[in-house]
């Protein structure tokens, strides 16, 4: 008798175990600017919902990611740096048969066999040339978006990089969805995120990866797209391009907020964990240029510049347990792997051998970060790369004159001014305030003790932490420089103190030839075990055109992919079809019956013609 109520409360206690894993909730904007938020000091745009989120959790100031789309999903979904699989050039073009490798144990993978429900919403970017690259074969339960790096926010056609082939780009797990077509790109996300969030059994925990496609450009024809009633909100913003970013990173921040108020409706927020970043730095000029601004820090997307790889995050859990503050522990996006796993209580032995290191009691405790060095990247490819060990960056080669510059302002002008008070009404802001009165009034009836006091946020606050997290180099003059401290990485490798410098202003390579050395032995002994990088040149058969102009798994039995692609469009098409059948239906006989009336009064008029020429004959 005993025995057997050991076993059930050890039963028991296992399946609490279970219901208690956080839902895992992860919004990643695509080249969002590191000041493109409020909450980093920027006027320009207002993100309330965001900068609710930042302010309540943990502002991530000092948060690295890769500088590319591709090479950053990799080591976020991995835990590796890209140099590790062989991501580390730049990324998946559209015909490209090439994808992370199916070696490769992912996040979703690693979750679900811990009994998380995991979804995918939006961009995919890791291939698709065959479905086995694509999300519902790499652990997702579900995907609902796009497997490309970008396409048209309301068509979801996209055109290759490098040629002229165009195809539609939008799926729910395999088959297309053609529904999707003439649709707002976030706001179809979201309302995927609303509907899986209602439906989903609170039994089991969520992993909701949510992979905005804003605000990165759409097609080169019209690369910047957001409904003119939220164009019209940024009439202060001069630059035109820059007014329509503002509105489509307004829609996301919108999104936020929507997001996060269902989660509360569903009872799901007070234990759950949400993570809001960017993927890499903004384009603000070049390829797919979106006008985004990495203010105050040099260089952009594709760069090792800080510009490309210190981007905006923070995180918000009521299991932190000291919240509302600004970190500046340094920390890479490898990282979120083994910490999420943290978090949720997870045997860490069962993840892979991995670059990435447990943060949680950095993020949560605020205790010394365990990251003491970080590999930006090793792109032997395109001769480039960086490291960062302690507050030393070391970095070599460019990746183009025009992209080591600085771009942007700080977004602060007398025309426009933050509104606190915009923050303090968000839809964020007010589930975190419902949630947090009425666990209050719970631990008040209980007389129960936390170990920190729940507190709703105020002005006073947002003060304090938007001043914390502002990056501030002061003025500068590059030309003003003497000539030993300018860096040119056109002509040698050059090392900046990024505690003191962040800007990236100030050479020192010339002065600290020893720190110099050990940085390059330490990027030689990362260089020992580099993964050759994996790109193939494109694949013909890839071409839309063949594949009823979509974008597919050209690579899988032909017959295969082709029905799908047949069945999706039927399955959109059914009722229209039905429509034009009743209508042709109706067509068909209305044309006999004319046809037949036409016949009868031809028989008529050849009656009456006969008649009268048989009077005209009894006249004669």
């Amino acid at each position: 008798m005993v025995l057997r109520w050991c076993v059930f409360l050890l039963l028991f206690g296992v399946g609490l175990m279970d219901t208690q894993k956080p839902n895992i909730i992860v919004i990643m904007a695509d080249d969002m600017g590191f000041n493109d938020v409020g909450f980093h000091g920027s006027d320009e745009i207002p993100t309330p919902n965001i900068d609710a989120l930042a302010y309540n959790g943990v502002i991530l100031n000092t948060h690295y990611t890769q500088s590319l789309c591709t090479p950053s999903r990799a080591a976020f979904l991995t835990g590796k740096y890209p140099i590790h699989t062989g991501m580390q050039h730049l990324v998946v073009l559209e015909p490209e048969p090439w994808g992370l490798p199916l070696n490769e144990t992912l996040m979703p993978q690693l979750l679900k066999q811990n009994g998380y429900a995991t979804h995918a919403i939006g961009k995919w970017h890791l291939g698709f040339f065959k479905k086995e690259y694509t999300p519902t074969f790499r652990g997702f339960d579900t995907h609902y978006g796009h497997w490309q790096g970008f396409h048209d926010y309301y068509t979801h056609m996209i055109k290759a990089s490098f040629s002229d082939e165009t195809g539609y780009d939008f799926r729910r797990n395999l088959d297309v969805d053609w529904d999707a077509k003439g649709k707002y790109s976030t706001t179809l996300f979201t309302n995927e995120a609303v509907k899986l969030i209602r439906e989903h059994d609170t039994n089991n925990p969520m992993f909701l990866y949510m992979a905005h496609l804003a605000p990165h450009a759409g097609n080169d024809v019209d690369p910047l797209q957001a409904p003119d009633e939220e164009i019209a909100k940024f009439a202060h913003i001069k630059d035109p391009e820059r007014r329509i970013y503002a509105a489509m990173v307004s829609m996301l921040d919108q999104s936020v907020g929507t997001v996060i108020a269902a989660l509360r409706d569903k009872q799901m927020l007070q234990n759950s964990v949400i993570l809001f970043m960017s993927d890499n730095g903004a384009a603000p000029e070049g390829i797919h240029a979106n006008h985004g601004s990495n203010y105050p820090f040099r260089g952009m997307k594709a760069t090792g510049w800080e510009g490309g790889n210190r981007n905006l995050a923070a995180i918000w859990s009521p299991l932190i347990q000291k919240s509302q503050r600004v970190s500046n522990h340094f920390m890479h996006i490898s990282d979120w792997l083994p910490t999420f796993y943290s978090i949720a209580g997870l045997n860490k032995t069962q993840i892979p051998n991995i670059d990435g290191l447990d943060m949680w009691e950095s993020i949560s405790e605020d205790k010394e970060s365990p990251r003491t060095e970080m590999l930006y990247n090793i792109d032997d490819t395109a001769r480039w790369g960086a490291i960062r060990q302690g507050d030393w960056k070391y970095i070599y080669g460019s990746t183009g004159k025009r992209k080591d510059l600085w771009y942007g302002d700080d977004g602060k002008k007398s025309e426009y001014s933050y509104d606190v008070n915009q923050i303090l009404t968000s839809k964020t802001a007010a589930a975190f305030a419902g949630l947090i009165t009425y666990q209050q009034i719970k631990d008040k009836n209980s007389n129960r003790r936390r170990r920190r006091e729940l507190k709703i946020i105020d002005k006073n606050d947002i003060k304090t932490l938007r001043t914390q997290a502002t990056v501030s180099c002061g003025s500068f003059n590059f030309e003003d420089q003497l000539e030993e401290n300018k860096c040119n990485l056109h002509q040698s490798p050059c090392l900046f103190n990024i505690r003191e410098d962040p800007c990236e202003r100030v050479n020192l390579a010339s002065t600290r030839p020893n720190i110099v050395r050990n940085l390059e032995q330490l990027l030689l002994d990362y260089r020992k075990n580099i993964v050759p990088a994996l790109n193939k040149p494109r694949d013909p058969r890839a071409n839309p055109m063949d594949w009823n102009n979509t974008w597919t798994n050209w690579q899988d039995c032909d017959h295969v992919v082709r029905s799908r692609i047949i069945n999706s469009f039927k399955a959109i098409s059914t009722m229209n079809i039905s429509i034009i059948v009743v209508s042709c239906i109706i067509i068909l006989f209305m044309i006999f019956g004319l046809s037949k009336l036409a016949d009868t009064e031809a028989k008529k008029r050849e009656k009456k013609r006969k008649s009268e020429a048989l009077l005209s004959n009894n006249g004669a």
